[in-house]
């Protein structure tokens, strides 16, 4: 009985098998710390707050652009902030948001919660400069927007929103 599959004088055939996978596990590597850096830095981006730019998409305008919009929603503005929130009926960090975002005004003297559906006021959010759900336009007692954050909001980030309108020191009825 022949125990070798090859007769004698031929060669087995050389496997490059070890050697293309040897090749393949840096670029994996690679891969996966390329894709735990990308991860990281959007999870910062969450729920944080940005400034106005005054840019040309709208925002930074004059102080009762807002207010007309809020009027024409039928929503009153808040007597110390007002958070206007765009989502949509399919994001779920949208719901998390409204419930952070309405328990906050609740317990907030003057602040006001407005949700916008964005596919039923798709040209106010075009002209908010929203390009994802939910976004969170803070505005100040005359309608300015004073800051604006995208992403999941979480408790601590809606207070420093808020904070952003009227600092501590200030007077708000919160601290009182």
């Amino acid at each position: 009985m022949q125990t070798d599959m090859f007769p004698p004088g031929e060669h087995q055939p050389v496997s490059t098998r070890g050697v293309q996978m040897s090749a393949q596990w840096p670029a994996l590597v690679a891969l996966v710390v390329l894709t735990v850096v990308v991860a990281l830095v959007w999870r910062r981006g969450q729920g944080r707050l940005r400034r106005p730019d005054g840019g040309s998409s709208g925002r930074g305008a004059a102080p009762d652009r807002w207010a007309a919009d809020l009027d024409a929603l039928g929503a009153a503005a808040g007597a110390r902030a007002t958070f206007l929130q765009f989502s949509a009926p399919v994001c779920a960090p949208c719901r998390a948001t409204a419930r952070v975002l309405a328990a906050l005004a609740a317990e907030a003297p003057g602040v006001v919660h407005v949700e916008v559906d964005v596919e039923t006021h798709l040209d106010l959010s075009l002209r908010a400069g929203v390009l994802r759900t939910p976004t969170v336009l803070v505005l100040d007692a005359a309608g300015a927007e004073v800051a604006r954050a995208s992403g999941a909001m979480t408790p601590a980030q809606a207070r420093a929103a808020l904070d952003a309108v009227t600092p501590i020191d200030q007077p708000s009825g919160r601290n009182a």
